[in-house]
């Protein structure tokens, strides 16, 4: 049998097994471990061990072995814990990551990495039993092994194993599992089902451990046989009940591997609501997911192309046909946010990783940090969670070096000895709005100017503390005077910026000295939708996304000035902002010149706010984004495409650079009239 169409699988639970156990590490007490966080961290190294050795990965075998001994004799209490010893699980979860990322790759893992971690838990083994090791591990890299000996605390029995649903290749490859743990006593293959008695001193829990990843959990059906009477009395009465794993039927290809504790009074119980639970969710490759989502969206644009054409029917003619397509818009709309939320994933997501880099580097730097966190189930599109993850993960290290102070400074400034990371996340409208607050030292004003004069960069002492901070974000800058391996080489900020403005965002910096540092990402909820309002310029319609845009108005003359080497400016209620034609920008014919006879748009960008020149608003809805890079090259000042009612095409403004864009034509403009100066200038 192919065993290609479920690693895939394997790799997917084992990462999340892998998270899970990490997780569950981080919030152990070491001094009064609870026994059901024991219980799940077993399981989890257990689960992974059963399906490494069914798709023959050796090293991940090994070690997932020598982990789960130590995990089972903490989890008898045979075992005390100890910081170093959960440093030593945590380093473990590391490697077996790799481990995973390599098999994933189509390699072995890399030989003294293997030999390296699984030395340190063999000297675990060593030093917890007084000299003698738990159970002596095969090599690290040796050829792929049957499934290792269950705990001690299983006793040798009779299970009656039954298989539903089967496939023939699915039927042998089973009998052959079966055969590697224990003595196939009897073996019954029909249509599609197999029966295995089997005499073994694994548990009921340990078959499904390693036959789920081949099959689904709903196909599986255990029953231990009652013991001989003589030991009928030694034989606890939850062993002696039938042991099932009983779902609704399910995708045979979906691997999934929880199973319940060893030998435990609610196993039928506990196996039956895990596998209920399972059967409501479905793993879908994300591929599948943006091919529904363009099909959707193109369905969305034909819908827009009738409700368009149909305006010129006669509503009394044609009545049950426009009735008819009213109710196709809604249930496009319905059906376009349905399958959009399934590209949601929780900042949960995000935020799980912090907890370890959190008490990793707060142990190297010496400081005491507890981390917060708010709206862990706020959910952002799966594209842009992803790419979410470094800059925060930068702007984490960045608090714990730069903000949070070492408890003996925080505690001369009569604050608490623990210094607090706070991670957010909520919806704003049709964003997402991101924070890493400390409430460490802040941000120093006068370093950072003068560090910035130092580099050149055009500051002035009046400058507002809003476009200060701003400028940590340039390319190098660095205030800390020593460099280190967390942070202190100017780099790192800067790409922060630039990859958050790639996602359509910006970032907002909030500091007070002495009290602590606020940084703000405010992002789209989906790069795939986004509202947006249709403007005119002459013949073309263009697309402004709808979160950049605060207010429209008509302005009059006397609020328009002109400022030499800048261009003109409008005054707004006592503000003066940037004008920029859009006509000019992407050199539009037919387009109204006079502000006064057209719209002006005013938009909040991260580099401020500024006016847009348009001729009309034409109005506002949602527009399916087509990457434009893709299907023709970059233009400077759009962002992507969409296609209208009508058919047409209409470009989607990139709102953050027409201040670039302005500054970079009056710079040319300026070159043009003085290299036109210095020609009149010359003799005849």
């Amino acid at each position: 049998m192919d065993l290609s169409q479920f690693t895939q699988a394997f790799f997917v639970e084992a990462v999340e097994l892998l998270g899970e156990m990490e997780h569950l590490l981080l919030e152990l007490d070491v001094a009064a471990p609870d026994a059901e966080q024991l219980n799940a961290i077993f399981r989890a190294a257990h689960s992974i061990k059963g399906g490494a050795a069914t798709f023959g990965f050796a090293a991940l075998t090994d070690t997932t072995h020598l982990l789960e001994t130590l995990l089972d004799r903490a989890r008898h209490g045979q075992l005390q814990l100890s910081l170093p010893m959960v440093d030593a699980f945590l380093e473990t979860k590391d490697a077996l990551q790799q481990q995973l990322t390599a098999y994933q790759a189509g390699h072995e893992p890399e030989p003294e990495m293997v030999a390296h971690i699984c030395a340190v838990l063999q000297q675990l083994a060593l030093e917890t039993e007084g000299g003698e090791a738990a159970a002596p591990a095969p090599a690290p890299v040796a050829a792929p092994a049957p499934v290792a000996a269950p705990a001690a605390s299983s006793q040798e029995g009779v299970l009656n194993v039954a298989f539903s649903n089967l496939s023939d290749g699915e039927t042998g490859l089973l009998a052959d599992e079966l055969a590697n743990l224990g003595e196939v006593l009897s073996s019954t293959p029909g249509q599609g089902t197999l029966q295995v008695r089997l005499r073994t001193a694994c548990s009921p829990d340990d078959i499904v451990a390693v036959c789920c990843f081949l099959i689904d959990e709903s196909q599986i059906r255990i029953e231990r046989e009652a013991a001989a009477p003589v030991q009928a009395e030694a034989v606890p009465v939850a062993e002696a009940a039938p042991v099932a794993v009983a779902a609704p039927a399910g995708d045979p290809a979906r691997a999934k591997a929880s199973p319940a504790p060893a030998a435990s009074g609610g196993g039928a119980s506990a196996n039956a609501a895990s596998a209920s639970k399972e059967s409501s969710s479905i793993r879908v490759d994300v591929e599948k997911v943006d091919q529904l989502i363009n099909l959707v969206g193109e369905l969305v644009i034909t819908q827009s192309m009738l409700t368009q054409a149909a305006t010129k029917l006669d509503p009394v003619a044609y009545e049950r046909f426009l009735s008819g397509l009213g109710h196709l818009e809604r249930n496009a709309r319905d059906l376009q946010e349905s399958v959009m939320s399934i590209r949601m994933m929780p900042m949960d997501y995000v935020f799980s990783r912090f907890p370890r880099v959190i008490r990793d580097v707060s142990a190297k730097l010496g400081k005491q940090v507890r981390l917060d966190t708010y709206g862990k189930e706020t959910e952002l599109d799966k594209g842009l969670i992803e790419r979410i993850v470094d800059p925060l993960t930068h702007l984490v290290r960045n608090s714990l070096d730069h903000g949070i102070e070492t408890p003996e400074q925080r505690t001369a400034k009569g604050k608490d000895a623990t210094g607090q990371l706070l991670l957010s996340a909520q919806h704003h409208g049709g964003n997402i709005v991101i924070e890493v607050s400390d409430d460490g030292a802040g941000l120093n004003r006068d370093k950072i100017l003068a560090k910035a004069l130092q580099q050149g960069l055009a500051v002035s002492e009046t400058m507002p503390d809003e476009e200060v901070w701003q400028l940590i974000f340039a390319p190098g800058f660095s205030t800390a005077e020593q460099v280190t391996d967390i942070s202190g080489r100017g780099v790192g900020m800067d790409v922060v910026k630039r990859n958050i403005q790639e996602m359509g965002g910006h970032v907002e910096i909030i500091s007070r000295q002495g009290q602590g540092t606020t940084t703000r990402i405010v992002l789209p909820l989906t790069l795939a939708i986004l509202n947006g309002m249709s403007v005119k310029v002459g013949d073309e319609a263009y697309i402004l996304p709808l979160s950049y845009v605060i207010e429209s108005l008509q302005p009059s003359a006397e609020h328009l000035h002109s400022i030499s080497g800048e261009g003109r400016v409008i005054k707004v209620r006592g503000e003066y902002l940037p004008l920029i034609e859009l006509h000019r920008v992407f050199d539009v014919s037919g387009a109204l010149d006079d502000p006064t006879q057209g719209i002006l748009v005013i938009v909040q960008a991260e580099s401020g706010r500024f006016a847009l020149l348009v001729d009309e608003l034409l109005g506002q809805h949602q527009v399916v984004v087509k990457n434009l890079e893709t299907n023709y090259r970059k233009v400077p000042g759009i962002s992507a495409a969409t296609i209208l009612g009508d058919g047409s095409v209409a470009f989607i403004i990139d709102v953050g650079a027409m201040p670039r864009i302005r500054r970079a034509q009056a710079a040319s403009a300026l070159a043009l009239a003085d290299a036109a100066r210095g020609t009149e200038a010359l003799p005849a």
